[in-house]
């Protein structure tokens, strides 16, 4: 058994890779239409327009029904960690971004301050990443970009 040649060629693990990488492709476009520039980081960071997370869980659990049923386990695994993802994605991670402004901004404060007495080497490190979590907007567009791959996938259309 090789387990490499049998996840190259397991239609349901390609489909959720195929989202993650429409996504991710997506996220780097819009990026550059906002910002005039290329940002190679957004090809594999977390954060952003759509929620990569969204649509490659949501592509697992599609494509899971499609092939297996609503009825049976591996749509009822890759449902409920769709429903995890999702969560957190919107939720935790995307608390800790906007704690990451906070503290960027704290840093940025402490290392600047009119008052040498506020002057500490430890405030000069490198900024926090503030793109972690997704707005509900993002996290619901990929959700809708995953339910799509796994739908063209299914009837043939790629993959």
């Amino acid at each position: 058994m090789n387990i490499l040649y049998d996840l190259a060629h397991n239609h349901i693990f390609i489909t959720a890779g195929v989202a993650w990488a429409i996504a991710q492709i997506i996220k780097t476009i819009i990026d550059f239409i906002i910002n005039g520039k290329v940002n190679c980081e957004r090809l594999i960071g977390s954060g952003g327009m759509p929620s990569c997370h969204s649509a490659t869980v949501c592509a697992l659990a599609t494509i899971s029904m499609l092939t297996y049923g609503a009825g049976s386990f591996e749509f009822a695994v890759t449902l409920m960690l769709a429903i995890i993802v999702m969560y957190d994605a919107r939720g935790v991670r995307r608390e800790t971004g906007t704690q990451a402004v906070i503290i960027n901004e704290i840093m940025d404060y402490l290392s600047n301050p009119l008052d040498d007495r506020y002057k500490d080497p430890e405030f000069s490190q490198e900024k926090l990443k503030e793109f972690i979590g997704h707005t509900p907007f993002q996290v619901i567009c990929g959700a809708i970009l995953g339910v799509l791959v796994a739908l063209i996938s299914y009837y043939g259309f790629i993959v």
